[in-house]
């Protein structure tokens, strides 16, 4: 009974095989890649970089910053919205409602 449930399942092609071992053989090479050294060597520019682009920081202790705060602090709205609230709080007809959305 169990060989009768099983479907059974068409051989990979040739094609699909060359296919999955050159991209075996990719990622092998890849992972001999990823050494001690080279990570040490990535950190280093990692570093170079960071103290190349020092003077464009922006000096967090004059800012202030939060976490997202579940939007308890919406942002402001836009002037377009406002508007638009504005002309519905007066109760205009939709048909003279001015809606320029660009």
């Amino acid at each position: 009974m169990e060989k009768e449930n099983k479907k059974e399942v068409a051989e990979e092609s040739l094609k699909t095989r060359k296919a999955r071992e050159k991209l075996k053989k990719q990622l092998e090479s890849i992972d001999k890649m990823i050494t001690p050294q080279a990570l040490e060597k990535k950190t280093i520019e990692i570093h170079r970089w960071i103290a190349r682009h020092a003077a464009q920081r922006v000096v967090l202790r004059s800012k202030a910053i939060s976490l997202f705060d579940e939007n308890q602090n919406a942002a402001k709205l836009s002037q377009k919205i406002v508007a638009l609230a504005e002309q519905l709080k007066t109760n205009v007809p939709a048909a003279d409602l001015k809606i320029d959305l660009d």
